[in-house]
């Protein structure tokens, strides 16, 4: 089993930025994915970014360019950095560890 624990979500003025954090604790795996998706009540979950623990990584375009993901492997913790915030950001992020595990979300509001 693996836990995940979400941090830094928040109300944010557009154009604005806010980092997420996402620690893993449990069975963890030297080679991992681990990333953030995103969800809007009464749609699916959508990727926005996955990094690899060689450093690879995957992002969606809404994301490329205005969001950076990393991540610190000696502490199992990986970030979202998000910047240029716009209002259709605006949903609840879930942190991602590959394969199948989710963290509880965390409630991310674009808003003036």
């Amino acid at each position: 089993q693996v836990q995940l624990v979400e941090s830094g979500g928040g109300l944010v003025q557009p154009g604005g930025s806010l980092r997420l954090s996402c620690a893993a604790s449990g069975k963890i795996s030297g080679i991992n994915v681990m990333g953030w998706y995103r969800q809007a009540p009464g749609k699916q979950r959508e990727l926005v970014a996955l990094i690899s623990s060689g450093g690879g990584t995957n992002y969606a375009d809404s994301a490329r360019g205005r969001f950076t993901i990393s991540r610190d492997n000696a502490k199992n913790t990986v970030y979202l950095q998000m910047n240029s915030l716009k209002p259709e950001d605006t949903d609840i992020y879930y942190c991602y560890y590959g394969p199948g595990y989710w963290g509880q979300g965390t409630q991310v509001t674009v808003s003036s």
